[in-house]
């Protein structure tokens, strides 16, 4: 059983920058693909980002890229998100989630992949 937990949400104006973390536990970290997702009140979550278990590959939404960046550090069982150039439209709830690695590279956005999900954190973004 892994456990997640993001921090780093907040409120920062258009244009501006955060990095969420994800800390892992409980589980074998480096064994996971990771994924960023969002969601807003009423609408399905959404696939953000995703990272192989190495690192070597990532995935993206379009709306997110040259935007924001995801990584991992292994040797601290934590995942990131770099995020720039925040528009309102980023406002959402982030969560973290770990699940199989695969060589099909779209099945890394389908919510059903992953098995474990943090609990989440809200960006805010204002205009």
């Amino acid at each position: 059983q892994v456990q997640l937990v993001e921090s780093g949400g907040g409120l920062v104006q258009a244009g501006g920058s955060l990095r969420l973390s994800c800390a892992a536990s409980g589980g074998t970290f480096y064994n996971y693909a990771m994924g960023w997702f969002r969601q807003t009140p009423g609408k399905e979550r959404e696939f953000v980002m995703a990272i192989t278990w190495s690192g070597d590959r990532s995935y993206y939404a379009d709306s997110v890229k040259g935007r924001f960046t995801i990584s991992r550090d292994n040797a601290k069982n934590t995942l990131y998100l770099r995020m720039i150039s925040l528009k309102p439209e980023d406002t959402a709830v982030y969560y973290c989630a770990a699940g199989p690695n695969t060589s099909h590279g779209p099945s890394y956005s389908d919510p059903g992949l992953y098995y474990y999900w943090g609990q989440g954190t809200q960006v805010t973004v204002s205009s």
